[in-house]
């Protein structure tokens, strides 16, 4: 089946891409596309993840910086599946 719908992982990477390529050739790009959709989610963790938004925020910082694999494989099993590939 070929998939038509991108997860909702890869539209945010390639929302990074694209501000990326906003800023050309511009001194730490990455850093600068990385920190707007930083900014961006963080507001939305506290505008929309409840009284105990700041621990998930805390696990998931926590998961990075003392656990690689665990972290990688929490940004894999987030990757999803596409509305076109549910399972009716």
């Amino acid at each position: 089946m070929t998939r038509t719908t991108p997860t909702p992982m890869e539209r945010a990477e390639a929302l990074f891409d694209e501000l990326v390529a906003h800023y050309g050739e511009g001194d730490q790009r990455e850093l600068r596309a990385a920190a707007k959709l930083l900014l961006v989610a963080l507001s939305k963790f506290r505008d929309h993840g409840g009284a105990h938004w700041q621990e998930l925020l805390d696990e998931y910082v926590d998961a990075l910086k003392h656990d690689p694999e665990k972290f990688a494989r929490m940004l894999e099993s987030n990757r999803g599946t596409p509305p076109d590939e549910l399972i009716a």
